[in-house]
């Protein structure tokens, strides 16, 4: 490298640091992390165990960032203590760029996690597919898309859970409800949230014709038992039912599958996944209220863009991604217009690019 590329690294990742010493807001992070060890230590800390464990699990969460953000400084401030040296020497000027590469690297990822900001962002997640209007053609994409999201958790270090599968009669699935579990795993999924629609040639039809196919996306965030969402007895109706079995898995042939109904939203949610009748109603209780958080964080966006003079509409009519395998090969946001040609790297779990984009769309960059 030479001279006037170095400075210009220093130049610009220096304000790249300083960005995120602001966007995290360190200081500040510093001063909580000191409340919550105060906290921690208290001798009645586990006397609420769901208080205790959101508490200590955002602690962690804290000094992880604490942890990155430090590490990128003492990065930083050793490759700029080290340019003299290596602009007098060849070797040594070969590490120096093997450590800056390096750094960019490392601080992409950080710069990602800064826009993981919001109260949820850290938590798990429930991420449920409905077919649109089309029969088997639209179970199908659904299939795929489903596809698609397990193999982006696999790519990321998730673990999936599937709460809700059903098949559909000829091909693909009518519904399916998975658990996203991992760190970030609602802060990187959330923008998934809406209508995916696909065009290509069907392979269910013997004219080879070209058609367009919609999914709905749901993403809320799992939550525990912290008071953000109440649920009143009065307000549910709850059935047990025989279970249909879930994807791929023995059929359960006990009547331990529930469904829960909410009346004031009409909301349903439904859990076959465990023999158990109780860890059945467990889960579906979880679901419940993930969305009917999912709804409160949406009234919220809704009056934000209203604020902003910003339009939102979430249906079959206004889909936010496009998946194009034929006349030609695109995948397109609708709302940040970022784009892959490669579509079956797409399908087959590639979505850092898009999540990106919305992340930092999400945040008016």
């Amino acid at each position: 490298m030479e001279k006037y590329e170095i400075n210009k690294f220093i130049d610009e990742y220096g304000i790249k640091l300083n960005d995120l010493n602001e966007a995290f807001n360190i200081d500040g992070l510093k001063n909580e992390l000191v409340g919550l060890d105060s906290e921690i230590n208290n001798p009645d800390f586990w006397s609420d165990q769901n208080k205790a464990q959101s508490t200590i699990q955002r602690a962690n969460e804290i000094k992880e960032i604490l942890s990155q953000y430090s590490d990128l400084k003492k990065s930083f401030d050793g490759i700029v203590e080290s340019v003299d040296m290596a602009l007098e020497d060849s070797e040594y000027m070969v590490l120096l760029e093997d450590e800056i590469n390096t750094f960019k690297t490392e601080i992409e990822k950080v710069e990602t996690k800064a826009l993981l900001s919001g109260k949820y962002d850290f938590n798990n997640c429930i991420l449920e597919l409905h077919p649109g209007a089309g029969g088997t053609e639209s179970m199908d994409w659904a299939l795929m898309l489903y596809r698609m999201y397990t193999r982006y958790a696999q790519r990321k270090g998730f673990k999936i859970n599937v709460l809700d599968y059903q098949p559909g009669s000829e091909a693909g699935i009518k519904s399916v409800t998975i658990e996203v579990i991992g760190k970030y795993a609602y802060g990187l999924l959330k923008g998934e949230r809406g209508v995916h629609r696909l065009v290509r040639i069907s392979p269910f039809d013997s004219n080879a014709r070209r058609h367009t196919s919609f999914c709905s996306c749901d993403v809320a965030p799992e939550i525990e038992e912290t008071g953000d969402i109440k649920i009143n007895d009065e307000d549910i109706r709850i059935d047990v039912y025989h279970s249909s079995g879930a994807g791929g898995q023995s059929v359960n042939t006990t009547d331990s599958a529930v469904r829960i109904t909410h009346k004031p939203t009409g909301i349903v949610v439904t859990c076959q996944n465990e023999r158990s009748q109780i860890k059945n109603k467990e889960f579906a209780f979880k679901i419940l209220k993930s969305k009917l958080l999912e709804l409160e964080l949406k009234k919220q966006e809704e009056e934000m863009k209203k604020i902003k003079g910003e339009q939102m509409s979430i249906n079959f009519g206004s889909q936010i991604r496009s998946y194009v395998f034929t006349p030609y090969t695109l995948v397109k946001d609708h709302r940040n217009d970022y784009e892959e040609t490669n579509v079956n790297t797409v399908m087959d779990g590639e979505l850092d690019g898009f999540i990106e984009a919305y992340l930092k769309y999400s945040v008016g960059e």
